[in-house]
């Protein structure tokens, strides 16, 4: 058994990560970030869990670009193919749960 403090994470670049498990085809990653990632797509479904912090999901909908307030407790699930970016409003702490070997 491994316990892991998800607040005591601090990485030395935006989006550092912890690896924490492999499951079955998918990883479960603990991510430090205070700089929003990029643009882009999964080739999987993605579970996007902010522990602490506050992030602004922006996501494409019909071609138009939408926001969503993220809060600590705050799930997103995020289905394969959906162009998305996360911009942290402050140093933020998410549980990432993808398809492995996806961005």
């Amino acid at each position: 058994m491994e316990i892991i403090n998800s607040l005591s994470l601090i990485g030395k670049y935006s989006w550092d990560a912890i690896d924490i498990a492999q499951i079955e085809g998918a990883t479960v990653r603990l991510h430090w970030a205070d700089q929003p990632y990029k643009w882009h797509k999964n080739d999987g479904c993605e579970v996007f869990v902010v522990l602490d912090g506050k992030i602004r999901m922006h996501y494409l909908s019909n071609n138009e670009e939408h926001q969503k307030i993220l809060n600590p407790g705050d799930i997103c699930y995020i289905k394969e193919g959906e162009e998305h970016v996360a911009y942290p409003l402050e140093p933020s702490r998410i549980l990432v749960i993808e398809k492995k070997g996806s961005i």
